[in-house]
C-alpha cells in the first residue's frame, strides 16, 4: 500500500510539472538548458534518425531501471500462478462456484502484481513527462507554422510511440526481462 501511496505522489508530481511547464519558466527553462544542447542537437542534425536515437535511449532508460527495480523472478512466478488459475478457470467454466473461487484467487494477483510492475514508474515518470513536454516545444519551434513529419509521415509523437514498442520489445528480449 506504500508504493501506491509514493506512485499517487509521483504522478500527481508529473501532472503538476505538466500543468504549470509554461506558467513556471524555471521548469521550462532548466529542461531546455539540459536537452536543447544534447537531445536538440542530435534532431538538428538529422529530425529522422535523430528522434528514434533518442527513443531508443529513453527506451533502454526505461527498460534498466525495470530490470533492476522490478524483482523479476517473484513477477514470473506471479505470472506463472496466474496462468494455472486461467487454465483451471477454462476446466471449471461450467462450475459457477468454482468459477467464482477462481476468480477471486486471481484478483489476489493485482495488487501484487500491480506493485512490482508500477515500481519503475516511480523513477520514470517524471523525466519522460518532461521529456514529452520539451518535445512538443521544439517540434512547435522548428515546425515555423507546418508540421514536422518524421519519415514524411508520422507526427513525433507517433513516431515516438511507435519506435519505443518496438525498442521495448527488443530489450525486453535482450535483458530478459518478463
Amino acid at each position: 500500500m506504500k508504493g501506491i501511496k509514493i506512485m499517487i505522489l509521483v504522478m500527481l508530481a508529473s501532472i503538476v510539472l505538466a500543468i504549470f511547464w509554461d506558467q513556471v519558466p524555471l521548469i521550462k527553462e532548466t529542461v531546455h538548458f539540459v536537452l536543447d544542447p544534447t537531445a536538440g542537437k542530435l534532431l538538428s542534425f538529422n529530425i529522422d534518425f535523430g528522434l528514434i536515437l533518442i527513443t531508443a535511449i529513453i527506451t533502454l532508460a526505461i527498460s534498466l531501471v525495470q530490470k533492476y527495480t522490478v524483482d523479476n523472478d517473484t513477477l514470473r512466478e506471479l505470472k506463472k500462478e496466474q496462468k494455472l488459475v486461467q487454465e483451471e478457470m477454462k476446466k471449471y467454466k461450467d462450475h459457477p462456484e468454482k468459477l467464482m473461487e477462481l476468480q477471486k484467487k486471481q484478483l489476489e494477483f493485482i495488487p501484487k502484481t500491480m506493485d512490482l510492475t508500477m515500481r519503475p514508474l516511480i523513477y520514470t515518470a517524471i523525466p519522460i513527462i518532461l521529456f514529452f513536454r520539451w518535445f512538443n516545444d521544439y517540434f512547435a519551434v522548428s515546425a515555423a507554422g507546418t508540421t514536422v513529419k518524421i519519415f514524411g509521415i508520422l507526427s513525433w509523437f507517433w513516431a515516438y510511440l511507435i519506435f519505443s514498442i518496438i525498442f521495448s520489445l527488443v530489450f525486453r528480449k535482450v535483458l530478459k526481462l518478463p
